[in-house]
């Protein structure tokens, strides 16, 4: 019988990014990991990092009562999304009473008593702020330095993530590895499809890759933001030529029901072929409203059979008639 050796390292196959920030060896502070196990609430909780895991955190401390400053030392929140996404994320955690700091580097930490100082440096100069607590969301990286690949061949990219092929195979036959360690999107259900994937070919001598399965993501901030496919600007930069619907969720009926109607749908098609080729939910249980774009990209219904569908009334499905109506509008 055949034996599948599948790499991994311990529980997790990725760790916190630490920067090489000055004073931070000096200051306490806290991960994704960490931050879960606190017993109290921060009374000014800084974090550094505008991405998925930062935001998450950043609504959440700011629901329970915690004053809240996000430092971005990007231009915008969640860069890989389009700008009128991160506008409106940005919008909603304001409302929320959080303080955004983009384009804002960190110079120096300092502990003073119980806070830690963090002096930064904005487009207008230095500034100050203190806190309760300091939480670090600035990426995560391998920790496959721990595996001692080099011993048995395997190969590992400068950032330390394994090499594998469409199959999930590494450089060595018949190693593989899957989930976060080998890169790529590092989410759960990717993993889990990653599993699939060696299954399929090693239990059932199928023929399965990774290429061109669809990458669904969603970011649990309150209200969702959900997205599968392309989005703008990727068809921009591949040169589709591509129409948009879009629709601000003041326009969906359940979600007004709800009291949620912060948020926009968008969804990207293509202009020749109708074919619905990725789509961006920020909104009220958008995971679920982009699972339903997603089923029908992976059927290849064109988006006039999502238009002229019947969807029971009212629910959140019943939206994606009204988005893509605004794509011919009568």
């Amino acid at each position: 019988p055949s034996t599948m050796r599948c790499l991994g390292s311990s529980v997790s196959s990725m760790m916190p990014a630490v920067p090489p920030i000055e004073g931070l060896d000096r200051v306490p502070f806290l991960d994704s990991t960490s931050i879960m196990e606190l017993t109290e609430l921060p009374r000014h909780l800084i974090v550094l990092g505008g991405g998925y895991i930062g935001l998450e955190f950043c609504q959440m401390f700011r629901s329970f009562g915690a004053r809240v400053t996000v430092v971005n030392r990007d231009p915008r929140l969640i860069l890989p999304e389009d700008p009128d996404v991160s506008a409106e994320v940005e919008k909603i955690l304001k409302e929320d009473g959080i303080e955004i700091l983009n384009s804002t580097q960190v110079t120096l930490l300092e502990r003073i008593r119980a806070d830690v100082r963090v002096v930064l440096e904005t487009g207008k100069g230095s500034r100050k702020i203190s806190g309760s607590h300091l939480l670090l969301a600035l990426g995560r990286v391998p920790n496959s330095d721990r595996l001692d690949l080099g011993a048995a061949g395997v190969e590992t990219d400068p950032s330390g993530f394994i090499k594998v092929t469409s199959k999930l195979e590494t450089n060595v036959p018949d190693v593989y590895a899957i989930g976060d360690v080998k890169g790529g999107p590092a989410f759960t259900h990717i993993s889990y499809d990653d599993f699939r994937i060696l299954r399929e070919n090693w239990l059932n001598g199928g023929n399965a890759t990774i290429e061109g399965r669809p990458v669904p993501n969603c970011m649990f901030i309150d209200p969702q933001l959900a997205t599968v496919g392309l989005n703008e600007t990727e068809a921009q930069k591949r040169g589709i030529d591509y129409r948009v619907a879009k629709l601000p969720m003041t326009g969906v009926a359940r979600a007004q029901e709800m009291s949620e109607t912060r948020g926009f749908m968008k969804a990207i098609v293509d202009a020749k072929t109708q074919q619905i080729l990725g789509c961006t939910i920020l909104g009220v249980e958008g995971g679920e409203i982009m699972s339903m774009l997603q089923i029908a990209m992976m059927g290849k219904l064109p988006y006039p059979a999502i238009k002229e569908a019947i969807f029971a009334h009212p629910t959140l499905a019943e939206s994606l008639n009204n988005l893509f109506m605004t794509l011919d509008p009568r």
